[in-house]
């Protein structure tokens, strides 16, 4: 049933009849929750048009048309290069009109950094739930408050159909500059090279290493030395933070196992993160995004999933000797352990040294 969907671009009603019964297939199986994702994805087909006719569009802002170009530069490379999978995706470019396509809810207990999961047919048991629509997700994020939650809700630029459909450029990612773009374009592609079910931080953190890696070629092959400089020194600085953040969540961790008193635990617990939001900003700007504002555990658990295997794939990637293929199928090895057997060799992998080049 879910071979990957390709149609071509003229049949949109087939692609609509196609995801109508895939919904109704789901909703009998999960409920109404399927509808809004499927009305979000008919959208985005609705508006999508193939980029090579938007770059040629006399219509087309030149800063889109140039921007478009850049990324199907970028395509090219991750296949060609990266070894990414070669498909339609990314070759088609939809402006949604708004500055993000998803807002996702994160939330962990109060008392606790492991965050709430949802589970779904195909994709399996994630760590967050996504709405079209920023209203659906304050809604949940309310109720979750309710609870007791600790909740977090993000701005989604873009999003992976895991190679079921092809996916779209859209707007909501222009807003990036053009190293970070491309990061961003990586990332997605990365979940349609590997993804295993009911493992949110294994998946997320090897999207971000591929994409931290394969920009690092990006701009060695074209010899941007300055753009690979400041591409460096902006990971150093998200490392720095990362590294404070993993040190609040121990002291938040040792805090919450203890037998201090709720009260106590409260206290303590405000405590080390009014320092390490301190600590996160001070001298350093924005340097991961929205360290500014509130945090809490499912802002340090959101964090955590993107961030905690990345060292562990650099030194796969190392011990590759820097080779997409061999590197990948290593990577299948791990996905292929039982979890706790994979949480143990992402952590020896972890304890190598760091992968990261020296400026």
């Amino acid at each position: 049933m879910w071979e990957k969907l390709s149609f071509p671009w003229g049949l949109r009603a087939t692609r609509y009849l196609a995801a109508v019964g895939v919904v109704l297939l789901l909703v009998m199986q999960q409920g109404c929750y399927y509808v809004q994702a499927t009305r979000g994805q008919l959208e985005m087909w609705r508006k999508e048009r193939p980029v090579q006719e938007v770059i040629g569009d006399p219509a087309t802002a030149p800063e889109l048309a140039s921007r478009l170009q850049l990324l199907q530069e970028a395509r090219d490379f991750a296949s060609d290069t990266m070894l990414l999978p070669d498909n339609d995706s990314y070759r088609g470019y939809a402006d949604l009109e708004r500055d993000y396509v998803l807002w996702n809810v994160i939330a962990a207990p109060e008392f606790s950094l492991q965050p709430k999961t949802w589970c779904y047919v195909v994709v399996g048991c994630l760590g967050y739930r996504g709405y079209f629509a920023r209203e659906n997700a304050e809604k949940l994020a309310a109720k979750l408050k309710a609870d007791g939650y600790d909740v977090f809700v993000g701005g989604v630029p873009a999003y992976s159909t895991l190679g079921k459909f092809d996916d779209p450029l859209l707007n909501t990612m222009l807003t990036r500059g053009d190293t970070d773009l491309v990061a961003l374009l990586f990332h997605e592609l990365a979940h349609q090279q590997m993804y295993i079910k009911d493992d949110t931080a294994f998946n997320e953190s090897f999207a971000t290493a591929v994409a931290e890696l394969g920009v690092q070629r990006w701009h060695a092959e074209r010899g941007s030395t300055e753009l690979a400089q400041k591409w460096l020194e902006h990971e150093r600085r998200n490392a720095e933070v990362m590294a404070l953040f993993s040190s609040a969540r121990d002291e938040l961790q040792s805090v919450y196992q203890s037998a201090f008193t709720d009260v106590q635990k409260r206290a303590r617990k405000q405590q080390i993160l009014s320092q390490l939001l301190a600590d996160a900003n001070a001298g350093r700007g924005d340097a991961v995004n929205g360290t500014h504002g509130e945090l809490n555990n499912a802002r340090l658990a959101a964090f955590a999933m993107y961030s905690d295997f990345v060292p562990a794939f650099r030194a796969a990637f190392a011990n590759c000797k820097s080779d997409w293929q061999c590197f990948y199928w290593q990577v299948e090895r791990l996905a292929d352990l039982p979890y706790e057997q994979r949480r143990q060799a992402l952590a020896r992998l972890s304890g190598q040294h760091d992968a990261r080049p020296a400026s």
